[in-house]
């Protein structure tokens, strides 16, 4: 049987089901196609599991360290078998929450494979949607107008270094661990590396970071990859940079070993476990893109400026485009296709104007460009520099560590990028977010008053350093 929708969407995971709640509300009948559980990979395997999983951590490392505070406590100890209850019961509330938002907005959701069509007794154009379904029954075809692919993507794995979920994982099989293992190598020391041996260290495993890279999480700003490596190094976290995993040399017994090249010499790596987070890869396989003319360049699906494909009517957004590969991304991506596909003239999103987080213990938090970033396009580059060491609030948290670092161009005044690392920065950055949307100056943000004491202030004061005029320093 044929269904007729003015919209399909591809995917119901963070980008998928916000664009069809905003159909929706724009008056388009729209279905979504969802292979898994709405919410997809940042409900289920990603962002929420992984931070729930941080975030008790966080108290496991807290309470071990009481006594810092006047709480005296004893015998402290992971329940991890609670850990992930607790986790799970977070992810299916949150479940619920979008169905629900699914049923309120009158959104047919269909579970199953979906694959696109090319021009058929349906429609001229490539487009309709071949439903496998999940439960069996014969395939659902549905006639859209319009079809937005948002798939998603998963791990990327390295050739030679196969998931066998047991030795060797991705984030997909360490978010189901039913033990926490004594050792753990994690090849990566990007965003999600970091945040797994953030996480892991202060459950109290041996962890040791192999990054390809001259500095663990490289596409950050210096200062705040080199701070983010001391404190790293503080946790006992052992880091190997400049490293060359070769997966060749794994070895499995009753742990794993695996050697590399660490500045052309060759070292070996023992654990009981390796966790593989090189990066992620779109899920544009087996789709029907075949079937259009739809171009993929480096493995993700090429758009113009509105997620418009080469297919005028089929948009895609989210990790399959590429980019910046970050839920709150994708949904705006995602709102912006539909804004299009309707007619409202929308304006293009601004990457540089996107908050960028890692939910590490310290958090690291950023928007705009690096300093060297500003000084390699010719920027002429002043900076302001203030650490939480003086900030109160840090102070009566017990987290003093880290600082923000406020970018501006000399010549115009204008904010060029904010990086912080510290306590609850990833709260933070909106602020700084604003500032750029709204071209704010270094002295606009230091006469904006941040109450006292909060965390806010060293904001106020990285302001002011910009000038040289911060009243703590």
């Amino acid at each position: 049987m044929a269904h007729e929708y003015d919209l399909v969407i591809l995917g119901g995971g963070t980008g998928g089901y916000v664009a069809a709640i905003r159909a929706s509300q724009l008056g388009l009948k729209t279905a979504i196609v969802e292979k898994g559980k709405l919410g997809g990979t940042c409900l289920h395997k990603g962002c929420i599991p992984s931070k729930a999983l941080l975030r008790s951590a966080e108290v496991y490392a807290t309470a071990k360290r009481s006594e810092d505070f006047g709480v005296m406590t004893s015998d402290v100890s992971v329940n991890f078998g609670k850990v992930q209850e607790r986790k799970n019961n977070i992810i299916e509330t949150l479940h619920k929450g979008v169905q629900h938002l699914m049923k309120q907005g009158k959104i047919d959701v269909y579970e199953g494979i979906g694959r696109i069509l090319g021009p058929s007794i349906f429609s001229p154009m490539p487009g309709t949607i071949s439903v496998e379904m999940n439960n069996g029954q014969e395939n659902e075809m549905l006639i859209p107008k319009n079809v937005i692919i948002a798939t998603g993507s998963r791990p990327r794995t390295l050739p030679g270094l196969e998931i066998d979920g047991d030795f060797v994982m991705t984030s997909d099989e360490a978010l189901s661990l039913e033990v926490l293992p004594n050792s753990i190598i994690i090849v990566g020391g990007g965003v999600i590396g970091i945040e797994w041996a953030s996480m892991l260290s202060d459950f109290g495993v041996e962890v040791t970071v192999v990054e390809y890279a001259d500095r663990i999480i490289p596409t950050e700003d210096k200062e705040i990859s080199k701070e983010m490596q001391r404190l790293m190094k503080k946790k006992g976290v052992k880091l190997v940079t400049s490293a060359k995993v070769l997966p060749e040399t794994l070895v499995k017994g009753d742990g794993v070993a695996i050697s590399a090249e660490v500045k052309g010499e060759l070292k070996e790596y023992q654990a009981e476990k390796i966790l593989v987070s090189v990066g992620r890869q779109a899920n544009t396989e087996g789709i029907g893109i075949e079937n259009t003319d739809i171009q993929i360049e480096k493995g993700f699906i090429v758009t113009n400026e509105f997620f418009q494909t080469k297919e005028s009517h089929i948009y895609a957004i989210g990790d399959v485009i590429g980019g910046l590969q970050l839920a709150h991304v994708a949904s705006h991506e995602g709102i912006v296709s539909v804004e299009h596909i309707v007619g409202n003239d929308p304006s293009p999103l601004d990457y540089n104007l996107i908050s960028r987080c890692i939910y590490s213990s310290p958090e690291v938090s950023s928007v705009g460009i690096t300093e060297d970033q500003a000084k390699e396009k010719g920027y002429n580059v002043k900076v302001g520099k203030f650490s939480f060491r003086v900030i109160g609030k840090a102070l009566v948290f017990g987290e003093s560590d880290g600082f923000v670092k406020i970018v501006a161009d000399k010549d115009t005044n204008d904010i060029l990028g904010v990086h912080m690392i510290g306590p609850h920065v990833t709260d933070m950055i909106s602020e700084a977010g604003l500032a750029m949307v709204l071209n704010a100056t270094p002295w606009e943000v230091a006469h904006t008053i941040h109450p006292h004491p909060t965390l806010s202030e060293a904001i106020g004061e990285a302001a002011l350093a910009v000038d040289g005029k911060a009243i703590h320093s």
